[in-house]
């Protein structure tokens, strides 16, 4: 369903776009490329001169990481095709290689805002890192060996449709259902 309209007349200022998309490799791991580009609907001044065209991006990163099955980081790349300060945003891409390790399952956000919290990091492609865990979900979703290992799902009771008292996890995850009473217990 999409949304009701607009209550009053409205003009387009700024567009952010996130894309990301995975890619199985032929040596068994994954890669996640996700890619932040920022437009303006009108033309601005820059800083020392000229003008920047509206619809041109005004910021433009990439972030690629290789991950395992296990989800942990192998590697990890950042590039910028448009900054406005050019070099002294992209002087920071190196320091993304300090991903690698992180498991995207295990606190990753919480590590992520340590390692590049304000000025050890580019709030744009630190923005970036923010969808990488659940695109890696998607990514492995399909694979047989997360249905059949006989363990709780990660997944359940991460959002409202999932919760372990209703009825998505009662039709299609049976085994770890738990009935609302019973689940007012546990909390």
């Amino acid at each position: 369903m999409p949304l009701s309209d607009p209550a009053c007349p409205r003009r387009p200022v700024h567009t952010r776009s996130i894309r990301v998309e995975s890619y199985a490799r032929d040596d068994g791991l994954w890669d996640l490329e996700a890619e932040l580009v920022d437009t303006k609907a009108y033309d601005f001044p820059i800083r020392g001169g000229g003008v920047h065209p509206a619809g041109a991006p005004v910021h433009h990163m990439r972030l690629r990481i290789t991950i395992d099955d296990r989800f942990n980081i192998t590697a990890s790349e950042a590039a910028y095709e448009a900054a406005p300060y050019g070099e002294f945003c992209s002087a920071i891409a190196p320091e993304y290689r300090r991903l690698v390790g992180l498991n995207l399952l295990n606190q990753f956000r919480k590590h992520v805002r340590e390692r590049f919290g304000r000025t050890a990091g580019c709030t744009h492609v630190t923005e970036l890192t923010n969808v990488l865990p659940t695109v890696a979900v998607q990514t492995m979703a399909g694979r047989q060996q997360l249905a059949d290992t006989g363990e709780r799902p990660f997944q359940l009771d991460g959002c409202h449709a999932l919760r372990v008292d209703g009825p998505v996890v009662r039709a299609h995850y049976s085994p770890w259902y738990v009935p609302a009473e019973a689940h007012a217990d546990e909390r």
